[in-house]
């Protein structure tokens, strides 16, 4: 019973959203999925998000939820080589299994550590520009940028939607879900 009322007071929460997307996040992150309210003009756009954890045993479900992804935020650690040389493998999936009109950001995480970079900034660029995807860099720890790319992405979601909310079926995957309206660092990223 008690997540029928976390679903009531959920929904009550999401009943002024304008626009809802699901995004996924693929690479060396966090685990776990969760919600974030972004505004964007006079918008409200709800973000619902995966997050895969570049961890082998989510690769079996991964390309079923390519299919039902908006965006993609393909997130690598820059003081991890092998983290960034992943995204090609990444980047392969999603062109396999994605939308044509999925949207895509590469985000090179823990810029915090700048002592321990491995993967510069020009390089992470060049990527991104092969590929015709967006680049940004953050601080989890932070909280450096991590708004500017959900805002970003928000962004591109509600032009590319061309109007239509987006996606309308949302699909709880785990129960007690976090629901959160602003960053908060976290430190399974850092």
């Amino acid at each position: 019973m008690k997540s029928n009322c976390k679903l009531e007071k959920r929904s009550s929460i999401f009943a002024d959203v304008h626009f809802s997307f699901t995004v996924m996040l693929l690479g060396d992150s966090c685990t776990g999925k969760t919600f974030k309210l972004v505004e964007v003009d006079k918008y409200k756009v709800k973000l619902q998000i995966y997050d895969t954890a570049g961890q082998e045993r989510f690769r079996s479900i991964t390309a079923s939820y390519y299919r039902d992804a908006d965006a993609l935020l393909l997130i690598f650690d820059v003081t991890n080589r092998t983290s960034f040389d992943n995204i090609r493998n990444w980047l392969a999936q999603v062109r396999e299994y994605a939308k044509d009109n999925v949207q895509i950001t590469l985000v090179g995480n823990k810029i915090d550590l700048s002592a321990q970079r491995k993967v510069k900034t020009d390089e992470a660029r060049q990527l991104a520009q092969t590929y015709n995807i967006s680049y940004i860099e953050t601080s989890a720890k932070t909280g450096q940028h991590v708004q500017d790319a959900f805002s970003d992405l928000a962004k591109r979601l509600i032009i590319s939607s061309n109007g239509t909310k987006g996606t309308e079926n949302v699909i709880d995957l785990a129960a007690g879900s976090q629901w959160f309206n602003s960053y908060t660092p976290s430190s399974c990223c850092s």
